[in-house]
């Protein structure tokens, strides 16, 4: 870990109160970050916030649907005016559900299926368009978004799940060249199975399935996920952009 990599940054973590956003916030804000949470849950965030501070980390938080344009560039809005400079440098977007699983297509609602478009498919748009929206004007910012392994090569059982993630890897793409002769940059981590409450939740068979396509045959952990998430988001990762990130344990490679 790098100490105060981020000294001074304003960083957005969408879905931060749990999981993999909690996770990737606490490596930001210790290595100096100014880290607001994007989360729906009033209770899992302020409870977030005070785990953060018991460790000697100031975070913030901003209760927001990312699947509401006006709530995403109120909360953005937010977050600039709480930095002196009103910069945002980091936006990473962890939310999302799973819906469905283990539930062939022709099982699926229309209503499960644009609930699941709405927040992880436009969520994405709109906390993307925001971010860019405010980076564009000091011409640095990391946006990462996180899309699957299931994006790329789709999980039987998890049409509306695989769907959406593939429309993410499309938006990054797309953002990524847009904005590639700036100093911005756009990109997605594509993870095969992480152990989260998340996936925890998820019928045990899908697991299963999901599970032994891995050639390391275990889950990722939360920590694999947040190291390589901040290198992304870092000043380092500078040539990188329009890319998606495999984090399969082997799993996909391309």
């Amino acid at each position: 870990m790098t100490e105060n990599r981020f000294e001074g940054q304003s960083a957005i973590v969408t879905g931060g109160a749990d999981g993999i956003g909690k996770a990737i916030a606490q490596r930001l804000a210790s290595e100096g970050a100014n880290v607001t949470l994007f989360d729906t849950s009033v209770a899992n965030g302020e409870a977030a916030v005070g785990e953060f501070a018991e460790s000697g980390l100031k975070v913030d938080l901003e209760i927001v649907d990312i699947s509401d344009e006006a709530a995403v560039s109120a909360g953005i809005q937010a977050v600039m005016e709480r930095h002196p400079e009103q910069r945002l440098d980091i936006m990473i977007n962890c939310a999302a559900i799973v819906g469905p699983t283990n539930t062939p297509i022709t099982q699926v609602s229309v209503e499960d299926f644009d609930l699941e478009t709405a927040i992880n498919l436009r969520g994405t748009f709109l906390m993307t368009k925001h971010a860019l929206l405010a980076m564009e004007k000091n011409n640095y910012g990391r946006v990462l978004n996180f899309a699957s392994i299931a994006g790329k090569e789709g999980n039987a059982g998890m049409s509306p799940y695989s769907s959406t993630k593939a429309g993410v890897i499309g938006l990054v793409k797309s953002a990524g060249k847009e904005f590639a002769e700036t100093g911005i940059t756009v990109n997605a981590i594509a993870p095969a199975v992480i152990k989260t409450a998340m996936v925890e939740a998820i019928h045990p068979d899908q697991v299963k399935y999901m599970t032994d396509k891995i050639p390391m045959k275990r889950c990722g952990t939360l920590e694999e996920v947040s190291a390589l998430s901040c290198w992304i988001v870092s000043p380092e990762a500078s040539f990188c952009t329009a890319n998606t990130f495999d984090l399969s344990g082997g799993r996909a490679v391309y």
